[in-house]
């Protein structure tokens, strides 16, 4: 199994030395490549499965920034998240798209607000409404891995399943959208070709 959590927020705009914004970089460009990278070891397992928490449509504000994907005009932290969550919905179905014939199921989750600790990493006072709006409103990082736990042990039968804290997120919903999954698709692979 293969669980693709990895994230991290700026304030401001950040570049790899690779040259990639770092929140594209993390939330899409490697999850990317860990499950097409990792595709050929993951299908040698009795029932492989893809983890990926990531939007699970729904995010309204979420859109792919196809004229700038880098986000090089500014204003990352929000539109570099809700970017990424809606890429990673569309890796979800390029995935399944791309692999037809792979025994890889592939699960879209997203847990919701969650008391991550993800607010250490914003400037005050944003620390600190999202610190205590976490405290009061989210669940538990051990709540939270206790559902992930449960839904690995036992994944969906579907090559591509989409879930919102527990529910069923339908896939024939515009995030899912066939075409520009397969145009993210092309566009990450020209981006990795020499990763």
């Amino acid at each position: 199994m293969l669980v693709l959590a990895a994230g991290r927020f700026h304030q401001r705009r950040i570049v790899t030395g690779e040259g990639f914004e770092q929140t594209f970089a993390i939330h899409v460009l490697g999850r990317y490549l860990l499950a097409e990278r990792l595709r050929p070891a993951l299908e040698r397992a009795q029932t492989p499965v893809i983890l990926n928490l990531s939007g699970t449509g729904g995010i309204r504000a979420g859109r792919i920034h196809w004229d700038d994907l880098q986000l090089a005009s500014g204003d990352p932290m929000f539109k570099a998240t809700m970017q990424g969550a809606r890429a990673n919905d569309l890796l979800g179905a390029g995935f399944a798209a791309h692999n037809l014939n792979s025994p890889i199921r592939y699960v879209l989750y997203n847990p919701l607000f969650v008391d991550s600790g993800m607010h250490r990493q914003l400037r005050q006072p944003m620390r600190a409404l999202v610190g205590a709006s976490a405290a009061l409103f989210g669940s538990s990082t051990a709540d939270a891995a206790t559902l992930l736990a449960a839904l690995l042990a036992v994944p969906p039968a579907a090559r591509l399943t989409a879930l919102r804290r527990g529910a069923p997120v339908l896939l024939t919903r515009p995030e899912f959208d066939q075409s520009a999954a397969a145009r993210l698709y092309t566009v990450l692979a020209e981006l990795t070709a020499a990763a």
